[in-house]
C-alpha cells in the first residue's frame, strides 16, 4: 500500500540521485526498488542529455519519461523522443553571444550531439565521463539554430557566471529560460523547458494532482519543481535559497541523502537518518 499522499517521487540526478563522485549507490538503488515495489512511480530529470542518463535505466528499472535538458527533451526509456521543446532559433545566436561575453565557455546541444569549441574547457573531461559520450568539436556555431536543447555557459567564476545568468534573463525575458544547474553551469534553455513544467508533464501523463507529487533536488533551477510540487526535499548539499524553498531538508547527498529522503519523508521511517 502507497504512504498517504505521495504517488510520484521526481528527483534531480547530480547532487541528489548520486554522489558528488557520480556513484549510484546500492542505497539510492534499494530505495527506488523499494518506491517501485510500494506501487510509487519514480521518474529523474536533469541538465544531463539524455544519452547521459540511460546507465540509470536499467538499475533503476525505470519505465517512467526521463526528462533531459531541464525538460527541453523528455525521451522514454528506449530514448526515444517524447517531446522536445528547443530553443527558440530567433534567440540562440544573441543568447551564445551574450554569455560569451562574460568569458564563459559554451557548449551546445543539437539533438543527440554535445557540440563545443573549446575541448580542453573547464569540466569538459568531467562531464564527458559523467555522460559516458564525447563531445563533438566545431569551429563555430554560426547557422546551428535548429533543435538546440540547451545553451550551456562554463565557468569556475562565479560572479562572471552570476552577471551571465542576470544578463540572459534581462536581455531575453521571457524568450528562455536561464538557471544554474551546477556551481559552474548556466542552463539556458526555451522558456517552457525547466523543471516545474516536468512535473507538470508528469502529473499529466499519470493524471496525477500536483499534491501527490514529491520532488527532491540541490540547485536553484530545482526550486520550480519544488513550487509545483506537495512534497519537496531539498539536499543537504543544497545552498541556503534552495533549503529554505523546500519542505524538507535531508542528508547531503554524499551521506545517502537520496535514500535517507525516501525512508524518512516517503515511507515515514523512525528509523531514517537526517
Amino acid at each position: 500500500m502507497n504512504p498517504p499522499g505521495v504517488r510520484l517521487l521526481l528527483a534531480d540526478v547530480d547532487g541528489t540521485l548520486v554522489t558528488q563522485d557520480k556513484v549510484l549507490t546500492p542505497r539510492a538503488i534499494d530505495a527506488v526498488h523499494r518506491l517501485h515495489d510500494a506501487g510509487i512511480l519514480f521518474a529523474i530529470t536533469s541538465g544531463r542529455p539524455p544519452r547521459g542518463m540511460s546507465m540509470l535505466i536499467e538499475p533503476l528499472a525505470l519505465s517512467t519519461p526521463i526528462a533531459a535538458f531541464n525538460g527541453g527533451l523528455v525521451v522514454d526509456n528506449q530514448m526515444r523522443a517524447i517531446e522536445q521543446r528547443a530553443v527558440p532559433k530567433e534567440v540562440v545566436a544573441p543568447v551564445i553571444e551574450t554569455v560569451a561575453s562574460f568569458g564563459l565557455d559554451i557548449w551546445v546541444y543539437q539533438g543527440a550531439n554535445w557540440l563545443l569549441r573549446n575541448d580542453k574547457g573547464p569540466h569538459v573531461d568531467r562531464e564527458a565521463w559523467t555522460v559516458k559520450f564525447p563531445p563533438t568539436v566545431v569551429k563555430s556555431y554560426d547557422g546551428m539554430v535548429d533543435e538546440v536543447s540547451k545553451i550551456t555557459g562554463v565557468s569556475d567564476d562565479r560572479d562572471k557566471l552570476d552577471q551571465a545568468t542576470e544578463a540572459v534573463r534581462t536581455q531575453f525575458g521571457k524568450h528562455v529560460s536561464a538557471a544554474q544547474s551546477q556551481p559552474y553551469y548556466l542552463d539556458v534553455t526555451n522558456p517552457e523547458a525547466n523543471k516545474g513544467y516536468v512535473v507538470e508533464f508528469l502529473v499529466g501523463q499519470y493524471h496525477l494532482s500536483s499534491e501527490e507529487v514529491a520532488t527532491m533536488g540541490d540547485m536553484p533551477n530545482d526550486i520550480l519543481m519544488f513550487t509545483h510540487s506537495g512534497t519537496s526535499i531539498a539536499m543537504g548539499n543544497a545552498g541556503l535559497e534552495v533549503q529554505q524553498a523546500a519542505r524538507f531538508v535531508t542528508t547531503s547527498n554524499d551521506d545517502e541523502g537520496f535514500a535517507n529522503a525516501v525512508d524518512r519523508f516517503i515511507f515515514h521511517s523512525d528509523d531514517a537518518k537526517t
